[in-house]
This record gives C-alpha cells, structure tokens and sequence, in this order.
C-alpha cells in the first residue's frame, strides 16, 4: 500500500513518485510542469492532475522539495542558515494552508558569508540522500548541473558550500561568444576523449586564468587545426577541470567524494575525477533525492 508521495518540483520539470512503506516506488510521474509553469496554471491544479493519473488517495502525505518553495513558488519555505544540522531542514519545512491533504515543502539552505553568499534549493534534498550516515569525518557532495553545488558535510552538519555555474557558462560561451564558431559543428563528445581529459589537467593545475584557457579553444583551432568536437571537449574540461579545483581548494586529507549525478554529466564528472586521480564515489541523482525525500517524510509524518 502507498504510504507517502514525494515531489521534486523544479524551476522546468516535475518528478512525483508513489512511494510505500518500504520506500519503493508505485508509480511515477513526469513533466515539464515546472515552476515557472504551474505559477500560471495553478500548483494545486497541476498536483491534483498527477495525482488523479495514478489514482493517489487524497489522505496521502506529501513532501516537496525544490523551487515550488522559492519566494515565486507555491508556497516561501525561506532557507535554513549553515552551519545547519540535517534534522535542521526537516524541520523547517512549511505545511500548504487550506490544501486538502497534508502537504509540505523543504526549505533551502543559505550561506550568509558577505564574502561567500550562496543559496541552495532543492539540492538539499539530494545531499541528504546521498550522505553516509556512518561516516563522521567530513564529507564532501558533489553535484553537477546548470548550477553546480560542491558541499562540505562534518558529521550531520552542514558546514558550507559553493555554487559554480559551470553549466551555464558551458551553454552561453557556446552558443553566445566568439568561441561559439569553434564548437558549432561539434559531435559528441566522451569522458575518455583526450581533449577533454587533457583540459581538465591543465584547469587543475594551471596558474593561468580560467579565462585565458578559455581562448585557447579558439587559438587552437586557428593554429593547430583543433576540431570542433576537441574544441567543444576542451570547452567542458576546462570549465569542469577549474570547477574542481575550486570546489576542493583549501580541503586537506583527500576525502572521498561523493558524485550525484546521472546520464551524460555523471560520466563527464566521473572522467574529470578519474584524470585527476581524486577518490569518488557515483550516487544516481534520481535515488539520492527519493532517499533524501523519503527521509524528509519518515520524520515530519511517521515518527
């Protein structure tokens, strides 16, 4: 029997899953309902069109995660202040008024450094899903992604984390700058293409601005005849090579790190740390979120 639903409800796309007691999943639903969309078309009235296509009873209890509780979302769950505890964010998460069934949706996290802000939503989720809960030396979570997120666990704490927005400058120098006539007739490209690994090398370990190895995926198709598609690997690993340097800079001991992430960017990320020789363990980003949102049910409805 269906004993919760879980809901990551992004900024483009929404992922439901019916989930029972033993934490196995009934039914799943997905779209592109995200928030932007459901902000017109109503949260409650997209809820109740997937859960009307699984037949859900409306006594289940619901747990959201992701952009549904930013401030233009369905409901503000503001942000939980690091260091923050694990059980810290459970605890923050805000209960829809008025909704027929008891539905809650998991605040953010929030760095307050001046010289460090940074914000997390919906990630969160997945960090708790993706941590060794019998590890107490610290941890740190990778996740890749338009935004990418390298966070810094000490025990159960969560004792800060940065943002790189890797994916991003991926698609808007690609697509957007003089860079963008190296890579337009690129083909696919794999983590073991040695422009790529070649690239991430030199980003982790190059003393020279990130931005002048940037050039040289253009200079190097002017002078040494680089193809688009070593043009375009070059363009990833040296965004992702320097995206790992940061996210490691001023940690010691060589922790294990944990990779969320899934399909083409799982195996991107997974090269880049193998190139570098840097310990790391792959965590599928689809069940770190469900773990993180079943854990999120387990202690607001079934203690």
């Amino acid at each position: 029997m269906a004993k919760f639903i879980a809901i990551d409800w992004g900024t483009s796309s929404f992922r439901l899953w019916l989930v029972d007691a033993g934490n196995r999943v009934l039914a799943e639903r997905r779209s592109g309902e995200g928030m932007m969309t459901a902000r017109l078309a109503g949260f409650q009235k997209v809820l109740a069109s997937h859960l009307g296509a699984i037949q859900a009873s409306t006594d289940l209890p619901i747990i959201i995660c992701g952009m549904a509780g930013a401030r233009q979302g369905w409901m503000e769950a503001g942000y939980v202040d690091t260091p923050a505890s694990l059980s810290s964010i459970l605890d923050g998460a805000v209960r829809i008024p008025d909704a027929p069934q008891d539905i809650r949706i998991l605040p953010g996290l929030a760095q307050r450094s001046s010289n460090a802000p940074d914000v997390i939503r919906g990630e969160e989720t997945q960090l708790i899903g993706a941590l060794d809960n019998t590890r107490s030396e610290e941890q740190i979570v990778c996740m890749p992604g338009t935004h990418s997120k390298w966070v810094r666990v000490s025990g159960s704490t969560v004792s800060g984390f940065s943002t790189f927005m890797t994916g991003e400058l991926f698609n808007v120098i690609s697509k957007h700058s003089v860079l963008s006539h190296s890579v337009a007739d690129a083909e696919a490209f794999s983590s073991d293409t040695p422009a790529f690994i070649t690239a991430v090398r030199n980003a982790w370990s190059s003393p020279q601005p990130v931005t002048n190895l940037l050039f040289t995926v253009r200079s190097g198709q002017l002078l040494h005849g680089l193809s688009a598609t070593d043009a375009a690997a070059r363009l990833s690993g040296t965004l992702i090579g320097a995206e790992i340097a940061g996210g490691l800079a001023g940690i010691e001991g060589g922790p294990v790190i944990r990779l969320v992430a899934s399909g083409r960017l799982g195996d991107l990320y997974g090269g880049a740390f193998d190139a570098l020789e840097l310990d790391h363990q792959k965590i599928d980003a689809d069940e770190a979120v469900r773990r993180g949102l079943a854990a999120a049910a387990r202690h607001i409805f079934f203690q």
